[in-house]
């Protein structure tokens, strides 16, 4: 892909170097027209491969979860020995983001995708040819692993090419697959089941992967020029210590971090509470289900505007903060029963639609000044989510499936901790707003922590 991606590059007129400033030369509407509709069909294919990347990831998590039951009869099971698998994918995905992000620091970032990706390949033929339990959890861990290069390539290639609020456009793009696909990923696999078993699903997983390796190969250029790249092994574990000291970053992870595990509740929890205790069929829950990722959708796409207007920042702290009121408004019906199933689901949806919000704005804040260890922060925000969400998400079944209370009592906990991260630790007013111009990959992103004096003010 060429360098017309950005909106400045260097050596350009007016902008870069003395000799721009001096020369004038004229210009063609028809050149300019035809630029213009170069990088936009250049950002469409961008968006696509990426796109494309960043679902393996959830595909890879949820698309088996319909067939727990048969792969329970099928291999003789327990079905708490059928959900481990589901636990060793999600360690998988977090181990695999801190070794691919900083291997993508250090070899550039197509060499360990198109690794991953063919790993995740083989790993899903084995699992599709797995005899007991225990060999589908081991592939299981070895396929959440590779489907992690997915994400943290998508993420570090997103920083290569784009700081500020072009960073945060086309991350919101990419979050909308990130959220949308975990709650969406559960309907597709339960209507592939219904021409094949379990096994056909791995094999599903397989063909996905192989396409991914051509799609890599054939559409996405390397954008981590070899000046940038980090040397020996020593250094790229050096690479996690100054990452780990920013402080805003850190607080911003766990942010990510919190919210996602929100995420996690509502999928581990919602069946047992809409179809165990309101009585909702499979397809009226299906219905519901899709209600509430279309709330999280239109959110990743409304949320460049709002970061235009607001300032990511204080987009990611009203979020938050909307996420933990609604949270606190769904523990309390769920304490009193009142408004019956509607007063689940009203306050359910608006918490489920701030995470369209703080999906994308996380790592365009995170990653805005660690350009040059960008897979390195992007493997930590994305191990990160995982980490929390897996840990949280058998919270919920622990304490009953009875009642909404305790998928709402782990939302309140999670949004709680996340807004009192974001005000304490991240701390908005510090931040200066993101430029609205892209920088050239090959030079620094403007630093985004400023002294208080300098913050925007509220919106």
């Amino acid at each position: 892909m060429p360098s017309e991606f950005h909106a400045t590059s260097p050596g350009a007129s007016g902008t870069n170097g003395s000799d721009g400033a001096d020369r004038t030369e004229p210009v063609n509407d028809a050149d300019t027209v035809r630029q213009r509709r170069d990088r936009k069909w250049a950002m469409v294919r961008t968006v696509l491969v990426l796109g494309s990347l960043t679902a393996l990831g959830p595909l890879t998590i949820d698309l088996y979860l319909p067939a727990f039951p048969s792969i329970s009869e099928t291999l003789g099971a327990s079905e708490s020995q059928v959900q481990l698998t589901l636990t060793g994918t999600l360690i998988g995905v977090a181990l695999g983001q801190l070794i691919i992000g900083p291997l993508s620091d250090r070899l550039g970032r197509r060499r360990p995708l198109i690794t991953a990706v063919m790993v995740h390949v083989v790993a899903s033929v084995l699992c599709a040819l797995a005899p007991n339990i225990a060999t589908l959890g081991m592939f299981r861990v070895l396929q959440g692993m590779a489907a992690a290069a997915g994400a943290v390539v998508s993420m570090a290639v997103v920083r290569d090419m784009y700081t500020g609020l072009p960073a945060v456009r086309m991350l919101s793009r990419l979050m909308l697959v990130m959220g949308a696909a975990p709650v969406l990923a559960p309907t597709l696999g339960g209507q592939i089941l219904r021409f094949t078993d379990w096994r056909g699903v791995f094999w599903l997983l397989a063909l996905l992967g192989a396409a991914l390796v051509v799609v890599v190969v054939v559409g996405l250029r390397e954008t981590l020029p070899p000046q940038r790249r980090r040397g020996g092994f020593r250094d790229t574990a050096r690479a996690f210590r100054p990452v780990l000291r920013d402080r805003t970053f850190v607080g911003l992870m766990f942010t990510g971090g919190l919210m996602m595990g929100a995420l996690f509740s509502y999928i581990s929890g919602s069946s047992f509470v809409f179809q165990g205790v309101y009585g909702l069929s499979e397809q009226q829950y299906g219905l519901l289900f899709g209600v509430n990722a279309a709330g999280l959708i239109i959110a990743t796409q409304i949320n460049p505007r709002a970061g235009r207007r607001f300032g990511p920042q204080w987009v990611l702290a009203t979020a938050v903060s909307v996420a933990a009121t609604a949270s606190a408004v769904l523990i309390v019906i769920s304490l009193t029963g009142a408004f019956g199933m509607l007063g689940i689901a009203v306050p359910l949806f608006f918490m489920l639609a701030t995470i369209g919000f703080t999906l994308p704005n996380v790592p365009a804040l995170a990653l805005a000044n660690h350009g040059e260890a960008a897979g390195t922060a992007a493997s930590l925000i994305g191990a990160m989510n995982f980490l929390v969400g897996g840990a949280i998400a058998p919270i919920v079944g622990m304490f009953g499936a009875d009642s909404a209370v305790p998928m709402a009592s782990v939302m309140v906990a999670a949004t709680g901790v996340a807004v009192t991260v974001v005000f304490t630790v991240v701390r908005p007013g510090r931040l200066v707003e993101p430029q609205t111009a892209e920088e050239p990959a090959d030079e620094p992103a403007r630093r985004t922590v400023e002294p208080a004096e300098h913050s925007p003010a509220t919106p």
